[in-house]
């Protein structure tokens, strides 16, 4: 089950790294109060994930899975730039993710 709340957590990240710009550096409301929100549910996932995962391992995890999501959706739908560094970098990100999800040993 923690691994399950901590993959939440990470996609909550990720719905929160993309509230951050909105804010136009906390200055409108609306996207302010859903940036807070969302920043305040992604930590409490990752801190329920915690109470039975260790703290390095989760995370890393909850940092990678929103750094895939991140750059992932600047891809997609902010347009940003596509190259062999950013998917290699992406490739390396999950696999560091599936590596430690099959190592642990909970």
């Amino acid at each position: 089950m923690s691994w399950l709340i901590l993959a939440l957590a990470g996609l909550v990240e990720i719905a929160w790294s993309q509230t951050i710009k909105p804010t136009q550096n906390f200055t409108r409301p609306a996207p302010t109060v859903l940036c807070v929100i969302l920043g305040a549910a992604a930590v409490y996932l990752l801190s329920r994930a915690m109470q039975d995962l260790p703290v390095g391992t989760a995370y890393a995890v909850f940092t990678g899975i929103g750094a895939i999501g991140a750059i992932s959706l600047g891809i997609v739908v902010h347009k940003d730039p596509v190259s062999i560094g950013r998917l290699s970098a992406l490739a390396m990100i999950t696999g560091g993710i599936m590596l430690a999800r099959i190592t642990n040993s909970d």
